[in-house]
């Protein structure tokens, strides 16, 4: 992570970013805003406060003379991983804390906010803008988490309730094409000229040998083929792991889908419809894409090719839309039009690359601590904050997740 050009972030910028997760929470009940369904879930009034406690460790106890904390217990509460910071309640608990209500968590939000604007209305040094700028990019990151989470806790209810009315698309999958490169010396990583989180750090070479990129991800018709032909019976498809995680998780197609007579249907954050063939397939987790690219005679990329490929023609526009959260069929038979619908898994492990370095103190903890047993994901997804991806943003996950928007591209040898 650099300090970002430009000084500090103006105070619009943060209320931009900030407001964002409010108006994500708007349309949730108390209720909706406590559940968590699972461990890997957290509650929306904790991401809400969490991100406020960002804040208000790393800035405002730093940088803003005499802030005192908005409460003593809340360091406790709202600490995520950060060990260097202190103790903290347990993730899989989060769900057990019936207080501070949402009203109190609105009201942490304002104290931190009117606070975070006093300071950026006055002289920032380079340092805390640094702090603020990943602050608001960690803000970002836990508003595509509360989408995902919440996706996930609706889900669970038998009324399957929406989260908010959705608008339909009209477009229909573009023919599958094959996007050669010939390879080569090439160099792959942020250039550290703007902000980027510290694991897009160094740019440095990567010899590729010649590939081919599909133009687009992987459809839900297309998982569906799959599917039909016993893709999720047939061991010698996949992985140990992944064959272990289908026996006994009994996957039979992907989360969120279930079989209703002689269709799918398939829970959206707009309620439950029949699957569209013609939709980039989502909720699937690397096992699964593994095997459906083995299956499908193809393999899934390396994280240099498909960032080679994007950053020559990056993506022109942003899958985010509030009024319709669900991944759409891409805009053009480009390999740009399709990318920023669903995260695309890769066959890179996360790890560092060669000279990385984490970030100083602790925040340093972001990202080099998980550089273990995940799998890197490329181009954000139809829940991923606006202006918050880039080409060489590395998402990662473990390769059993199936809650993250993820899909499917394919890759093939030349």
């Amino acid at each position: 992570m650099r300090q970002p050009h430009g000084g500090a972030p103006s105070v619009e910028r943060f209320c931009r970013v900030r407001s964002l997760t409010d108006e994500l929470a708007a349309p949730l009940s108390a209720e909706d805003q406590t559940v968590q369904s699972m461990p890997d879930v957290s509650p929306t009034k904790w991401h809400r406060a969490h991100t406020s406690w960002f804040f208000e460790e790393f800035v405002l106890g730093r940088f803003a003379s005499g802030h005192a904390p908005f409460h003593p217990g809340y360091g406790y509460l709202f600490n995520s991983y950060y060990e260097t910071v202190g103790r903290r309640h347990a993730r899989n608990e989060r769900g057990l804390l019936s207080r501070p209500g949402i009203a109190e968590i609105a009201a942490y939000r304002a104290a931190v906010d009117e606070a975070m604007v006093e300071l950026l209305g006055g002289s920032v040094g380079p340092e805390a803008a640094w702090l603020v700028e990943l602050g608001l990019h960690h803000e970002q990151q836990h508003q595509e988490l509360l989408l995902m989470d919440i996706k996930h806790v609706l889900s669970k209810n038998p009324l399957r309730p929406a989260y908010r009315g959705a608008r339909g698309h009209r477009r229909r999958a573009y023919a599958l094409r094959w996007r050669e490169d010939a390879g080569g010396l090439v160099e792959v990583g942020h250039d550290g000229e703007s902000f980027a989180f510290d694991n897009e750090l160094p740019r440095h070479p990567v010899h590729l040998r010649p590939f081919a990129l599909a133009s687009r991800t992987v459809t839900c018709g297309e998982w569906l083929a799959f599917v039909d032909d016993g893709g999720y019976r047939r061991p010698e498809l996949w992985l140990s792991d992944g064959w272990a995680a289908v026996q006994a998780e009994g996957w039979r197609a992907p989360l969120y889908w279930r079989p209703d007579g002689g269709n799918w249907l398939v829970f959206t954050l707009g309620g439950e419809r029949e699957v569209d063939p013609d939709e980039p397939v989502c909720h699937v987790s690397y096992y699964e894409a593994d095997a459906y690219a083995r299956w499908a005679d193809a393999r899934l990329p390396t994280e240099a090719e498909w960032e080679h490929v994007v950053t020559a023609d990056p993506p022109r526009h942003d899958g985010f839309d509030l009024e319709a959260l669900h991944p759409r069929p891409g805009n053009g038979d480009a390999v740009s039009d399709s990318v920023g619908e669903v995260w695309e898994w890769t066959a890179s492990p996360y790890t560092a690359y060669p000279g990385f370095r984490a970030a100083p103190g602790g925040v340093g903890e972001y990202n080099g601590k998980f550089m273990v047993n995940q799998q890197v994901l490329r181009g954000g997804a139809c829940v991923t904050s606006p202006g918050h991806a880039r080409p060489t943003y590395r998402n990662f996950f473990p390769p059993s997740a199936r809650w993250p928007f993820t899909g499917v591209r394919l890759a093939r040898d030349t």
